[in-house]
């Protein structure tokens, strides 16, 4: 894949999760894994004003390129790609339900077999931190082990994929997990099932949605 064609798939990306109501106004971020380093949205910039030239090129040294800023949260996302080979793309969004969860401290539990799409029995939820520091960058990664997805405590949600398209989707479905739970929630708590039946679809999904063949 080009540079080009990468940096249209981000604002691609960027635009779906605005349009999906994920991220509203200039909240929330996109990253992906190009050659030794890697490309995320910029600082502070609405994703309707945004073009492809605006995407913000870095390198592992936490240096950029070109006359914008990276996002606030670029430290979290050179973390991530650097401790996680199988990461190609990262979402960070604000979005309704998983924030709510997240300003809560609470980890989504195994309400439901499609938590294990997340890569366990549950998804975390991590300490909060400020903004852009290393420490919240170090609570993610914590929060990520073994994992696709988390919540960041008073703040948001990080999915993480192989591909822009593959993380989009699992973002729309943990947060459609996040209303789902808070939704129990509301309505005096949930049948859990256990830590054996989570292991049982976890093993499932590794030839989920592939070819028998």
């Amino acid at each position: 894949m080009t540079e080009k064609m990468l940096r249209q798939q981000m604002l691609d990306t960027a635009l779906q999760l605005s349009a999906k109501g994920l991220n509203r106004g200039a909240s929330g971020n996109v990253g992906a894994r190009f050659g030794t380093g890697f490309l995320v949205t910029p600082t502070g910039l609405p994703v309707e004003e945004m073009t492809l030239d605006d995407m913000v090129l870095m390198d592992v040294d936490g240096n950029h390129q070109g006359e914008l800023a990276p996002s606030s949260e670029w430290r979290f996302h050179r973390d991530i790609f650097v401790a996680r080979a199988d990461v190609g793309a990262i979402v960070h969004t604000h979005s309704t339900f998983a924030t709510t969860l997240a300003c809560m401290g609470k980890d989504v539990p195994a309400f439901h077999y499609m938590v294990a799409r997340a890569g366990g029995r549950s998804i975390r939820c991590s300490p909060y931190a400020t903004f852009g520091t290393q420490q919240l960058s170090d609570y993610a990664l914590s929060a990520l082990e073994s994992r696709l997805a988390c919540l960041l405590g008073n703040h948001g949600l990080i999915v993480v994929g192989a591909s822009l398209k593959k993380t989009l989707a699992l973002t729309v479905e943990v947060e459609s997990l996040c209303e789902q739970y808070w939704r129990t929630l509301q309505v005096g708590g949930v049948n859990l099932l256990s830590d054996e039946e989570m292991d049982v679809v976890l093993e499932k999904f590794k030839s989920y949605g592939k070819p028998a063949y």
